[in-house]
């Protein structure tokens, strides 16, 4: 646990929740801290699934401004390096993920978003790429994330404007996953990762490599990678529980350990 964000797990879901006041702005010390809780949840067995959350007013307002003003452009090398791969290992938790989105998501703080599997926002949530306005771009991972999941002419349409999208047209973009009340996110995100508490651990994990991997690759190496992974699964328990349960019992009522 850190001074600006800690993990808290209950019923194997786990919760990477920031709390640097007033808009979780992230830092150096954010980083370093989300960098380590990325990896105790990426490890724990205790842990099935992950909400990113930074607490009912707002998610993430962005980079600490300040801070990044007085760096030198060797300092900024480094930092933005440490802030790329921290957003990356966050991606590369090998479980289901989710980001519950509440007041602004903008800058670092909608690339933060941006790593989780699904996003779940509040009706009045903002979100966007500012950075153009102070004269930079994205540079933790906001013109290669976003424009993967929206396309690239409307991820250009965001970070050349610079303009802050509502919840309905962050939905309509595929920004947004699923909105509801304000002070229904946290609850809305725990029910989708909660699904996945007693989950065939190692198959969400291959699906998920799956997924992402052949992203980066061509469709005829994406579907070797797919191959290998499916066929890796008949080493587990979970598959074996889970295909005698099917032939015993029908679909749907297989228990699984994980394994």
């Amino acid at each position: 646990m850190g001074e600006f964000v800690r993990l808290e797990v209950e019923g194997g879901v786990g919760t990477i929740r920031l709390e640097r006041p007033p808009v979780n702005a992230l830092n150096n010390q954010v980083q370093a801290e989300l960098a380590g809780l990325a990896r105790e949840a990426s490890t724990r067995d205790d842990v099935r699934a992950v909400i990113l959350y930074g607490g009912e007013k707002t998610f993430a307002g962005g980079a600490d401004i300040k801070e990044m003003a007085a760096r030198t452009y060797v300092e900024m090398t480094e930092f933005g390096a440490d802030l790329t791969n921290t957003l990356s290992a966050l991606a590369a938790i090998p479980k289901p993920t989710v980001a519950a989105i509440t007041g602004y998501a903008l800058g670092g703080g909608l690339e933060l978003a941006l790593t989780a599997d699904r996003r779940i926002g509040g009706d009045n949530v903002k979100v966007g790429q500012p950075e153009i306005q102070l004269g930079i771009i994205p540079g933790a991972g906001g013109t290669q994330r976003l424009a993967r999941l929206i396309g690239p002419s409307k991820a250009k349409d965001l970070i050349y404007t610079g303009r802050f999208v509502k919840a309905e047209e962050a939905l309509a973009l595929g920004i947004l996953d699923e909105v509801v009340a304000p002070d229904e996110v946290y609850a809305a995100a725990h029910r989708w990762a909660a699904q996945f508490a007693e989950g065939p651990a190692v198959a969400l994990k291959a699906a998920k490599a799956a997924i992402d991997g052949g992203l980066d690759v061509d469709l005829a190496n994406g579907l070797k990678l797919e191959a290998n992974l499916f066929a890796a699964l008949w080493a587990t328990e979970d598959q074996a529980n889970g295909m005698r349960s099917f032939v015993d019992n029908g679909p749907g009522k297989a228990t699984f350990k994980g394994k």
